[in-house]
């Protein structure tokens, strides 16, 4: 395996592992870590007790992050989320996690209601107007705070263009939004070319 591989028993990691937090410190004496979710409901993290860590993108050396964490317990904290795991048993253990970015099975993820989705099944997705118009491929959302929005680049667009020629953005509300079909990575909306 390469020295990228997330683990040396690649049948450990799940071939649908999203990056859904980050651990940003220990919490307590008692070897809870602290963790960043990056959504504002952290529901993935909680349908999961197996977490799958790797070290922070900008890490050289420094102390070994186990491959996988046996959550015993997590609960939200604020805007963070607190946990345990069977192989943390002090402050020492958890701290030496600062900056692992945890990923779980998506396939562990909680099912969505009717008209809800997750980002990371909408990222990829082709997005067509009602002409049947390509207006390009979703590369990332934004969260306003009242919606979300799609940040959609043109497939026409150079490698080099800077986002704000090659970008779409397009509120992902009903009133634009007219179908989402996740399996086939299709998102139907009311949108011009030329907006």
């Amino acid at each position: 395996m390469s020295a990228q591989s997330p683990t040396d028993d690649a049948a450990e990691w799940p071939a649908d592992a999203v990056e859904v937090a980050r651990i940003i410190d220990a919490w307590g004496v008692k070897g809870w870590i602290k963790l960043q979710p990056f959504a504002t409901d952290p529901q993935a993290l909680f349908s999961s007790r197996r977490w799958h860590l790797l070290p922070p993108a900008h890490a050289i050396g420094g102390a070994a992050v186990p491959p996988l964490l046996h959550v015993t317990q997590a609960k939200s904290h604020g805007d963070s989320v607190v946990a345990a795991a069977r192989e943390l048993a002090d402050r020492d253990a958890a701290r030496a996690l600062r900056g692992a970015r945890v990923f779980v099975a998506r396939s562990s993820f909680p099912t969505a209601q009717d008209d809800e989705f997750y980002w990371v099944d909408l990222i990829g997705a082709e997005v067509v107007n009602r002409e049947g118009a390509l207006l390009g491929r979703v590369t990332a959302l934004i969260d306003t705070g009242s919606h979300s929005v799609l940040c959609v680049r043109r497939t026409d667009a150079g490698p080099d263009e800077s986002d704000a020629t090659a970008e779409r953005l397009i509120p992902f509300v009903s009133a634009y939004v007219d179908r989402v079909d996740v399996a086939a990575r299709r998102i139907e909306v009311d949108w011009g070319l030329d907006y």
